[in-house]
């Protein structure tokens, strides 16, 4: 089972760059890669709902559950 992270295409889909995002959510761009990449291992709530914000969008529109079939039985 695994978390995928799309904020690259909300990201897209508002049109909306990396360092824009970043001083809307207020939080640094190796940060904010790091989550883009799918590399975060965590994120607080308070960053999500941040995101979400600046992005207009709830959080499912970020975070997509992705069973162990699609994920190559990890």
């Amino acid at each position: 089972m695994a978390i995928r992270i799309n904020l690259d295409v909300m990201m897209a889909k508002r049109k909306m760059s990396l360092n824009e995002l970043s001083e809307k959510v207020g939080i640094t761009l190796a940060n904010l890669s790091i989550l883009k990449t799918s590399k975060a291992k965590a994120i607080r709530f308070s960053t999500l709902e941040e995101i979400c914000k600046a992005l207009d969008c709830q959080p499912g529109d970020i975070l997509e559950f992705v069973p162990d079939e699609e994920n190559g039985g990890r």
